[in-house]
Order: structure tokens, then sequence, then C-alpha cells
């Protein structure tokens, strides 16, 4: 489905990771991987470190710390926004809603649209179509967009293939209204048929969570995981990333009248480094358009890697002056989305940590 959109803009953004950080060859000497085959996968994967939270640590956590930075250091009022949309897959409850709970926790008014929305890979940009959608109406003048991940929590620690690229973190994204800014584009596409390619089996209505969904399994190659804990086929989705994103692309761009050349940045959600370039080999981008970076800092947090990678690689730049950028995330639902934006002039663009000690 195609979006187009008028006088609306981003004018802020700021990412909040944990303070705990988890080196990758550590994890595989515990996991007992040869020290050869670390090394290996560090340098065609990316990883490298990778930020958790704890288990007390929740998604409302991670944005009401946040939030009350950006309020404190006078990036955004407190009464200066009218919507709070909140895109996680870890809500704190299955109700009441975590958007409320962070509005009630910060003391916000009343007078304040919360929601939220289960979505993950693909969540910055569809969390943005949301944004740019409620500013269509009058009584809307600013939107906090807040994408949260702490999926960490269900990947299960004896799960080499997860485990060590896990990651946790939080961005606050502001949006409101400019007459000038210039024309924005968008497509999102959906496809539930193959939904199990990336999912937690248990824990839901379907399957609730018992003593028996908690049981380790042996998955080969010494992996164990739960039905409890984060599945995802590896194959299943590399195969689907490089089928269905760059025609994605291909087609928001024909639909914009633009070029390759005309992109500054292709800023694509980040399970790993090969995957990355793979993709940019296959749409012929140079690899310093595209940057791979965040998973090997960071970890993969799903929806927040298409954030950290803009406060990560454009903080500076993006103050100053604006690019023409490429958004794109692809992953779980399955769900794969795309945007095309004039991103810069920012008020503000940075990280910073959650303290967990």
């Amino acid at each position: 489905m195609k979006f187009t959109f008028h006088g609306k803009r981003v004018s802020g953004l700021l990412a909040i990771v944990p303070e705990r950080e988890y080196d990758f060859l550590e994890e595989m000497r515990h996991f007992a991987v040869p020290e050869a085959r670390a090394l290996k996968l560090k340098a065609v994967m990316g990883y490298n470190k990778h930020r958790m939270v704890t288990e007390q640590t929740c998604v409302s956590d991670l944005c009401v710390y946040g939030m009350e930075y950006a309020f404190r250091e006078g990036l955004i009022g407190r009464d200066d926004f009218d919507a709070l949309i909140l895109v996680t897959q870890c809500p704190d409850h299955f109700l009441p809603p975590t958007s409320n709970i962070i509005q009630g926790r910060l003391g916000l008014k009343h007078d304040l649209l919360c929601l939220d929305i289960n979505q993950g890979c693909a969540g910055f940009v569809i969390g943005l179509l949301q944004s740019f959608l409620l500013l269509e109406q009058p009584e809307v003048r600013r939107v906090v967009l807040l994408n949260a991940e702490v999926l960490s929590r269900k990947v299960s620690p004896r799960d080499k293939n997860s485990f060590p690229m896990a990651g946790d973190a939080a961005a606050i994204t502001v949006i409101e209204k400019d007459p000038d800014a210039p024309v924005i584009h968008a497509n999102v596409k959906m496809d539930g048929a193959r939904h199990e390619a990336l999912r937690i089996p248990a824990g839901g209505f379907r399957l609730p969570a018992s003593a028996d969904t908690a049981v380790l399994q042996d998955m080969g190659e010494h992996n164990f995981r739960a039905l409890d804990h984060l599945c995802m086929d590896g194959t299943a989705v590399f195969n689907f990333v490089q089928v269905e994103v760059p025609t994605l692309i291909e087609d928001i761009l024909a639909t914009a009248g633009m070029t390759h050349d005309a992109i500054d940045y292709y800023l694509f959600h980040q399970p790993n480094k090969f995957m990355l370039e793979k993709l940019a080999d296959k749409m012929g981008i140079p690899y310093d358009k595209m940057p791979s970076n965040v998973v090997g800092q960071f970890g993969n947090s799903s929806g927040v890697t298409i954030p950290m990678a803009i406060a990560s690689n454009l903080s500076e730049p993006l103050c100053r002056q604006g690019f023409q950028v490429c958004l794109a995330g692809f992953g779980s639902g399955l769900a794969w989305a795309t945007m095309l934006l004039r991103l810069g002039n920012l008020s503000f663009c940075s990280f910073i940590e959650y303290p967990e000690s």
C-alpha cells in the first residue's frame, strides 16, 4: 500500500540504550565455539558488542527515562505534543496499553491520544506513517513516536544463534507539521502467511506460557531454546529480505520519480552486516550509503535499529543540514516497509544511556 504525505517533518530524535554491554567473542567462548569460527562470524556478520537490559527493566522504563531527559534538557515540553505512539513487541502487560502507562508515569495531560502498535522490524516506518496520518487532524500539532524493545528477555541465553546479537533499545522521535516540508513517499507490504519464520510461539492466548513451554529443547548444534523464546528461521528471513526489499525500493523510487543517485543514505533495519551488504550488492548501492555498524555496536533491537542508525551515524550533520534518505524495515509479520523523505535540520539528534546499576 502506497502513501503520500505533505507538510510533515521529523524535527528531533533521541536514542536510549542500556549501559550494560556484552562482548561477542567472550560469549562465543561461553558457548565453546572455536575461536577461529568466532572471529570469522565477527568479521562476516559484524557482531562485536551488544546492549541488554536486566530482567527487571521494561519498555516503559526506557521510554520514561528518555522522555524525562528530553523534558529536563528542553528538547520538548510536556504539553507540546498531542499524541504519544508506542511501537513495540514487548508490552509491559497484556493490558493496559503501555503507552497509557508511560503517559501516567510522566504525568502528561489527559487531552493526549495514547496508542500502542504491535510491530517489529518495520515498526519505525509504520510508526512514522501513523504519526503523519494523525497530523492530518487540525487538533494534532505534534506527535511523539516511541520505538522500544527489550526482546533480549525473550531470547534463550543458551541459543548461540540468537542470544549474542540480541539488543535492547528505545528511540524518541518528534514529528510535526511544516508547510514547507518536501513530499514524503511510503510503501508498506504484509504477508502473514509467512508469520512462522520469526515469532515467539508461546505466551499469548493461542499457547499460554506454562511449565511445559519453558522447557529447553535441543534445536541442534547445541542450541537450546523453549517455546517461550524467540524462534527465527534464518534462511527463510534472509531469502525474504533479498527477494522482497529490492523490489520495494525500486517501486518507491519510481513512484517518487527518483533514481538511486538522488538518495544520500539508505537507513535500513540492521539484523546483521552480512544481510545488509548482500542487499546493497543486489541493489547496486555503495556500502558507505547503507550503514551497517549499529548491530555490531549495540545488537539487533528490531524496529529501533533505524533510528539508532540515524543517531549513531548522522547526529551532527543532521542538526546542520538535510539529506534525502530511504528508510526500510523488514522482518516479523512478515512485514516490509519503506519511506523516502528529506531528513535534516533537526533540533536534536543524540544518544543517551539508561543506567541499570
